[in-house]
């Protein structure tokens, strides 16, 4: 089974080397790297190529995946985020539970590259989301899919049109030939660089309102909710997001405020159980010299 790696990119020379080095190392061929470059003017394509991954003409998300998809020349083609990093055998464990279920259609979970517990919750409920999901209404992220080339190329790729979710959207009209799965095996680390662009509130409120939106009207295909690819910095905000961005900081230094209490009760603890076992040796010490002296 030969298998096409595809990431768009814009500007992503801070996380594309941490992924392809991921890949890397992964025991597991044969593969291609397909980079999709929708015109970076950092050193993306350098670091890809450096990487032995195969520069090609990119574009928005969509149209850069199809791009990535016409480039490649494997039987399974794994769509991945630039931001995204692979664990260890996740290619031979993922693949593995593939071929043996006979899939078509594939994705994970995702963890967050954090160690907050408020991102951790975000990335979780997503993740339980699709499962929940999967056969009613099957969603998955561009962070990661798998999906044959046949059945890609039956449902004519990714809907250029889409400006956003066209990963659900692809999913979407993927499942009504094969059913998605969620792999048990394996999972991604993914940026958490989307939160901190828009907040953890906002971000979670925008989710749900793209996902109302596409329940009631159907695919979005124009630029209402302000989506930008590549872009995440912080600028201009309104005074909601501002107010929302406040909420999310306050948040975080809670959970940061607990985690050090917590940290100085357990180094307390640490500290006080070596005093008393350096206390109890020397009093043994004291009394053996004593009584060795009451012997002689």
């Amino acid at each position: 089974m030969f298998l096409s790696i595809i990431i768009p990119a814009l500007n992503e020379e801070k996380y594309v080397g941490a992924l392809l080095e991921s890949i890397k190392k992964q025991p597991f061929t044969p593969y291609e790297v397909i980079l999709a470059d929708a015109g970076s003017t950092d050193k993306t394509k350098e670091i890809a190529a450096n990487y032995g991954a195969k520069v090609v003409q990119g574009g928005m998300p969509g149209p850069g995946r199809n791009s990535g998809a016409k480039n490649a020349q494997g039987d399974f083609l794994l769509f991945l985020d630039a931001d995204v990093v692979l664990p260890d055998n996740f290619l031979q464990n993922a693949f593995s539970e593939i071929e043996e279920n006979f899939y078509d259609l594939a994705t994970c979970a995702i963890e967050p590259d954090s160690g907050l517990g408020i991102d951790k919750a975000i990335y979780h409920s997503f993740s339980l989301y699709m499962r929940l999901n999967s056969l009613t209404n099957p969603v998955a992220a561009g962070s990661c899919i798998f999906i044959t080339r046949r059945l890609f190329e039956r449902i004519g790729g990714f809907d250029s049109k889409v400006t956003l979710a066209e990963d659900f959207d692809l999913v979407k009209r993927a499942s009504h030939f094969r059913p998605l799965h969620i792999l048990k095996s394996v999972n991604v680390i993914v940026s958490v660089r989307r939160l901190e662009k828009e907040g953890r509130i906002t971000f979670v409120k925008k989710a749900l309102v793209v996902g109302l939106y596409r329940t009631l009207f159907g695919e979005i295909h124009d630029n209402r909710f302000k989506y930008e690819f590549a872009n995440f910095s912080i600028t201009n905000e309104a005074t909601l997001a501002k107010q929302l961005r406040k909420i999310d900081n306050f948040i975080i230094k809670l959970e940061q405020s607990y985690k050090n209490r917590k940290y100085l009760i357990e180094h307390k603890k640490k500290f006080f159980k070596i005093l008393i076992e350096k206390m109890v040796r020397k009093f043994q010490k004291i009394f053996i010299e004593s009584l060795l002296k009451k012997i002689r």
